[in-house]
């Protein structure tokens, strides 16, 4: 149950392992597991048949693809066909759809089988996995504690093995904190490479740049296998062009330039994870990476930035997305959400909103569209010098879960993950360690536009000399 997908995939391939029994010990975990968890949340029917049919082309010598009969979750903001597809919205409680996403087709196509659905937050837009329809989640190291979010669900379950592998989303380090929260890996790749057709928050809203999807497994193999198969254009979101997939098995590390951001000045991360963060720049530094320690250029105004979206437009796109999916203003899951925006209610908690983040009242979208601008641009010739940048995901381990729709943590200690969806770069997560507390450390790995390769191969190297992936304890119980 805790091997990798790429594993799983070979076994299946020389028929040491059958797609039935790979689906069936999945079922049977989330049978066992899910409970105590609350990660999946709805099941695909038929995945045995599924499985049995895959089983026989494979006798026959036919192969789907690099999937062929693996089994994976999907997080519950995609939609897929025949499943319900709720986007962690009350008004899509019962909704299933006549078609699955983009990612969900592709990875069909390779061969995956889907399980079921994982939990999400409302429209992705949390650090906590939360909404009105299922609930928490909670994470798998400390019940009491979150998985982090908005891909919660899908980290809970790979940790727990209820699945082979899931697809994330990240608006603001979605992927990255949960992996960083629940000691899996997660990949958010470059701004404009894998189609959001089909997402619940769709390619054009006012943040479009900002919304990545990326693959989330137990090892960084997975996230090389997967990721490939994603990639492209679909002609349906427009925002994607057509880069070729870089490939990771080519990269030397020996030279690169590494800068290391201990701190950003916006919030300062804990001692446990500095000192994981000192431990992977020294095996770097042991595997021929030159390091530098410095802070990027501007990144000191992510905060305000990633926040400003929200008072210029951001707000009345969501007032939107709400419409269409038929949820009412008073069923809103996200507090902040339902109390930030001057549609809905809380003026004052607003105002005072504003102020905490360093907005400007009334500033215009073409102002603030145009210091997005000019942040990018600092941030990527400070960046151009180096590599690599390796920092943290976030300045702390795993908060206790909050009180229903509220944040786990102060949005200022995201600024690590958000400045990099700002900037639109690669950045992948691996486990650098443990916390006093018996808390996952993810450690961040990011590098220029399109150098996903060396994401991966920077991931591939820590993973090799720091601690492997642990399964949490209540498996054992």
């Amino acid at each position: 149950m805790f091997q990798s997908a790429a594993s799983i995939a070979l076994q299946i391939r020389e028929k040491r392992l059958t797609s039935v029994e790979a689906v069936t010990r999945c079922l049977e975990q989330i049978e066992k597991i899910n409970p105590k968890i609350n990660a999946v949340v709805a099941l695909a029917d038929g995945a045995i048949e599924l499985a049995k049919e895959a089983d026989n082309r494979l006798k026959k010598g036919e192969l789907d693809g690099p999937l062929h009969g693996v089994p994976m979750t999907i997080k519950d903001c995609f939609d897929t066909a025949a499943v319900v597809s709720t986007w962690g919205t009350l008004g899509r409680k019962d909704f299933i759809p006549s078609e699955d996403a983009t990612v969900v087709k592709r990875l069909k196509s390779a061969g995956a089988i889907l399980l079921g659905k994982t939990n999400t937050p409302e429209f992705t837009l949390s650090f906590s996995t939360y909404n009105k329809i299922h609930g928490f989640t909670k994470n798998p190291y400390d019940l009491e504690r979150s998985p982090g979010g908005s891909s919660g669900g899908a980290a809970a379950a790979i940790a727990c093995g209820l699945t082979a592998f899931d697809i994330g989303t990240d608006f603001g380090g979605s992927v990255r904190v949960p992996s960083h929260f629940c000691g899996t890996v997660g990949i958010k790749p470059t701004s404009g490479s894998v189609p959001r057709t089909g997402l619940c928050l769709p390619p054009g809203l006012l943040m479009d740049s900002m919304s990545h999807i990326g693959p989330m497994a137990r090892k960084v193999e997975d996230l090389a296998l997967l990721l490939p198969i994603i990639w492209g254009p679909d002609s349906a979101d427009t925002s994607i062009v057509g880069v070729p997939y870089p490939n990771p098995d080519l990269v030397n590390l020996k030279g690169l330039r590494c800068l290391v951001m201990l701190d950003n000045g916006i919030s300062e991360p804990e001692p446990d994870i500095q000192s994981a963060i000192n431990r992977s720049v020294e095996l770097l530094a042991e595997a021929g990476l030159t390091v530098d320690q410095g802070r990027l250029d501007g990144v000191g105004e992510t905060s305000k930035l990633a926040g400003g979206f929200w008072a210029v437009g951001g707000f009345a796109a969501m007032k939107h997305q709400l419409n269409v999916a038929g949820t009412k203003s008073e069923d809103i899951a996200n507090n902040w959400l339902k109390g930030l925006s001057p549609d809905y209610t809380s003026a004052e908690e607003y105002r005072q909103w504003q102020v905490e983040s360093d907005q400007v009242s009334g500033a215009s979208l073409s102002k603030h569209l145009l210091d997005v601008e000019n942040y990018k641009r600092k941030m990527l010739q400070h960046m151009a010098q180096y590599d690599v940048l390796i920092s943290p995901v976030n300045a702390g381990t795993a908060p206790l879960l909050p009180q229903p729709g509220d944040h786990p943590f102060h949005p200022k200690d995201a600024s690590y993950t958000e400045a990099f969806n700002l900037t639109g770069w690669p950045s992948g997560v691996i486990r650098g360690g443990t916390s006093e507390t018996g808390m996952p450390i993810g450690v961040q790995i990011t590098a220029n536009p399109w150098r996903e390769d060396i994401v991966l191969a920077v991931m591939s190297c820590l993973e090799k000399a720091l601690p492997s992936f642990a399964p949490p304890a209540l498996l054992a119980d």
